[in-house]
């Protein structure tokens, strides 16, 4: 089996590149197709890798500044021809998905998440301090690629999710149906549950608006609650500004003492609304609860009553009610950690190579049937 491995950009580390990173381990040696590498901006691993770069790759300033070149990204993924493979596994957040492959090649999308700034515009710019040309553009530009993007979904043959939320965008908006296997968490040898529990709830976060950590530093500052969080941003002084003397800002911490901190927690605190969600599960792993916003991927990782509480509303009012029902003996750390397990990474190879193994089985005893290429979305229908 002649695989391909797909990705939209390496000019940053986050979830997506923490996926690519066991993919890789998984298909040792095989080729990334990726639309630009900046190597420099990388981990020192990522060089030993066969990364092939798009055009887009040579164009200024794109990998300090690749999210204005937007408008780009689709022109660059159609011209990709991967009709050499047998298999094209991608790693999608963005456009990579619509690359292009013959009938002999078995296309499966590993979705983070449909392409945000095409569908869920709005949400982005409510939370992003854009000037109204800006916000003028980009939504003229996710109007323009709308039906570029639902009919580069059509070119799938088959679409993995990371959880229900995003099972559910991908059939809402690419009229799909997908497979959920949960991204990789590093759990079972890293963390582990402490004999000893402080007086502190915790967060680790990068301090970004959507991440919505304003909602727990009002919270616990209104309630007179510790809190300590751990991250860098550009939100850090706009939080800080709203912090009260209980709430306590850690600034980066490194990843050696990240568990020791989750571990004597009373309880991690999880407000913002994720795709999935690695890091409640690193508190789980660690035997403590997680409090969470009720919604996206923390409904999949966060049972209530057993590894963690929801408060219903993106509010401090809803956040602060949760905290103070909050009693951290109701919970027994052992089966807190027990949960956390079934998404460690060993359980993701396992699914994942066994998932694309049986389904290039399928593929070659099946003929491809593909959409046509003029499908309309349904928002172009009338």
């Amino acid at each position: 089996m002649k695989l391909a491995l797909v990705h939209d950009w390496l000019n940053q580390i986050g979830g997506a590149e923490d996926v690519l990173e066991h993919l890789v381990e998984d298909y040792p040696g095989a080729p990334i197709y990726t639309s630009l590498y900046a190597p420099d901006l990388m981990p020192d691993a990522y060089r030993a890798w066969d990364i092939h770069a798009s055009w887009m790759d040579r164009l200024p300033g794109i990998y300090e500044h690749h999210q204005r070149y937007l408008p780009l990204y689709p022109l660059a993924w159609d011209r990709l021809d991967l009709s050499e493979y047998d298999v094209v596994l991608s790693n999608k957040s963005g456009f990579c998905h619509g690359l292009h492959t013959g009938p002999e090649t078995l296309h499966i999308c590993y979705c983070l998440t449909p392409t945000r700034y095409i569908w869920e515009l709005e949400s982005y710019l409510a939370r992003e301090k854009l000037g109204t040309p800006v916000q003028a553009a980009a939504r003229l530009v996710a109007r323009l690629y709308r039906g570029w993007d639902y009919r580069a979904a059509q070119r799938v043959d088959r679409f993995i999710a990371i959880s229900r939320e995003v099972q559910a965008r991908i059939r809402r908006y690419y009229n799909r149906d997908s497979t959920i296997i949960y991204p990789p968490a590093e759990v079972a040898e890293r963390f582990t549950p402490s004999e000893t529990v402080e007086d502190y709830f915790f967060i680790v976060s990068r301090l970004i608006p959507y991440k919505r950590i304003d909602l727990a530093v009002q919270a616990c500052t209104q309630l007179g609650l510790p809190l300590l969080i751990a991250g860098k941003g550009r939100d850090r002084e706009r939080l800080e500004a709203l912090a009260g003397p209980t709430v306590q800002f850690l600034g980066y911490v490194p990843d050696d003492d990240l568990p020791d901190l989750l571990a004597r927690c009373r309880a991690f605190i999880f407000p913002g609304l994720e795709d999935f969600g690695i890091t409640p599960l690193q508190a789980q792993a660690a035997g403590r609860p997680v409090i969470a916003f009720k919604g996206g991927g923390a409904l999949d990782t966060v049972i209530p009553g057993k590894t963690g509480a929801f408060f219903e509303a993106q509010t401090v009012e809803s956040l602060a009610h949760a905290l103070q029902a909050f009693d951290p003996r109701d919970y027994d750390p052992a089966a807190i950690r027990a949960h956390a397990m079934q998404f460690d990474s060993a359980v993701f190879h396992r699914a994942m190579t066994g998932y694309v193994m049986h389904a290039w089985d399928e593929f070659q005893t099946q003929p491809r049937h593909r959409q046509p290429e003029t499908i309309l979305a349904p928002h172009e229908r009338r």
